[in-house]
């Protein structure tokens, strides 16, 4: 045997006597705690006269196998009282073994792993035969927990409310391409949070107005500002919803909508003077910036130049604090978001059914909301007393 063969076989060994060792620590004290369990229960130590006649007594016990992290616990005696009373706490009830796998799927999952490729991941490590199927089944634990976050009550005010729609393809009777429209919004205090996401056959303003009905349902009542892009009719479909509300259409979207309309020689001075236009500092300086933004190009782009002046929706965000106009003026933040949970599906050529991809977006939507709760928004700490101004005259 040479000197590396001799050196592995010493090192597998090593690790095959500190998992048995630890196996049989934590055997050992679980065996320990559940019998502790049942003298509490039975108030008398084993073998003490203060048990006779209480009615009740031990009664031996029953093993199970139990998985853990750390391996195989074979034979864990579990101990039981003769009047069947007592319910030991440490194990569940017909658990098999710890939460540590199904967590650790869970997260696999919620990080864009396939579920063949987590069943085999799980069956390298630990020798389990986890299918695809049986995978797919402990991640759908997170179905009732979907369903009961779409249902849950929301705050009465938000500052502001981004929406936004992203394409995935789903495989339905055949691969087509989904919509899954977000819902983001920031409370009065400068908190964002995911409100809620819906998975639709194609975006429109109807379902928008469906899904903005849902979540003033559940009690969103007072929201001062909605961001969107241009999509046909969404405006008279929030408006309906919140006839109180503005609406800020996304300055990103509208630049890049109207450079595909100009010339390549041009784009470089086209984009320049539009950016001093929506960078202006009050909207009077942006107005005027406009008007020599039209007498300069409307000649060579007129269309497209009505429709930055005939856009009565385009620099709502002048009427709110300097500190937060470049966070609300366009859909940017919601967008990176958006990129994110297509990052999350990118590598799936389609998602299998309806409920994958909820469970996907779900996860990452907790994700996020848990990492924003203590993150106020950039720009609106100090905008918090103008807001609240404005929620008094908008809605008193």
């Amino acid at each position: 045997m040479t000197n590396n063969n001799k050196n592995q076989k010493e090192n597998l060994d090593l690790n095959s006597f500190f998992e048995e060792y630890i196996l049989g620590l934590l055997k050992q004290t679980m065996e320990t705690l559940m019998k502790e369990e049942l003298t509490n229960i039975l108030q008398y130590s084993k073998y003490s006269y203060e048990g006779h006649g209480t009615g009740n007594s031990r009664n031996g016990y029953y093993t199970r196998n139990y998985e853990t992290k750390y391996g195989l616990i074979e034979n864990l005696k579990i101990p039981r009282d003769r009047n069947n009373e007592f319910e030991q706490q440490l194990i569940p009830p017909y658990a098999r073994r710890d939460d540590w796998l199904e967590t650790m799927i869970i997260r696999m999952y919620a990080s864009g792993v396939s579920t063949r490729e987590i069943a085999n991941i799980i069956e390298k490590l630990y020798g389990n035969s986890y299918s695809a199927a049986t995978v797919s089944n402990i991640t759908d634990v997170a179905l009732e927990e979907i369903e009961q976050w779409h249902k849950r009550p929301l705050k009465k005010r938000y500052s502001v409310i981004y929406i936004d729609a992203l394409h995935l393809k789903l495989r339905r009777d055949t691969v087509s391409s989904d919509v899954v429209y977000f819902i983001l919004g920031v409370d009065e205090d400068g908190y964002r949070e995911v409100l809620d996401f819906f998975i639709g056959v194609n975006e429109s303003a109807y379902v928008w107005e469906d899904n903005l009905r849902q979540i003033k349902e559940r009690g969103v009542d007072e929201v001062l500002l909605f961001v969107m892009d241009g999509l046909s009719g969404l405006d008279d479909a929030v408006h309906r919803v919140y006839p109180k509300a503005d609406i800020q259409r996304c300055i990103v979207h509208k630049v890049r909508n109207a450079i595909r309309s100009v010339r390549k020689k041009d784009i470089n001075d086209f984009t320049a003077d539009l950016k001093v236009v929506y960078e202006s500092p009050n909207l009077e300086q942006c107005r005027a910036a406009l008007d020599e933004f039209a007498v300069k190009w409307s000649k060579s782009y007129k269309r497209v130049v009505e429709s930055w002046l005939n856009d009565e929706d385009l620099f709502t965000y002048y009427k709110y604090p300097v500190s937060m106009r470049k966070s609300i003026y366009t859909t940017n933040w919601i967008e990176r978001f958006n990129k994110e949970v297509r990052r999350l599906v990118k590598t799936k050529d389609a998602l299998p059914t309806e409920d994958a991809c909820s469970k996907l977006v779900y996860y990452k939507v907790i994700s996020y909301n848990e990492s924003w709760s203590t993150r106020k928004l950039r720009g609106f700490a100090c905008s918090s007393d103008k807001l609240q101004d404005m929620f008094t005259e908008r809605y008193a």
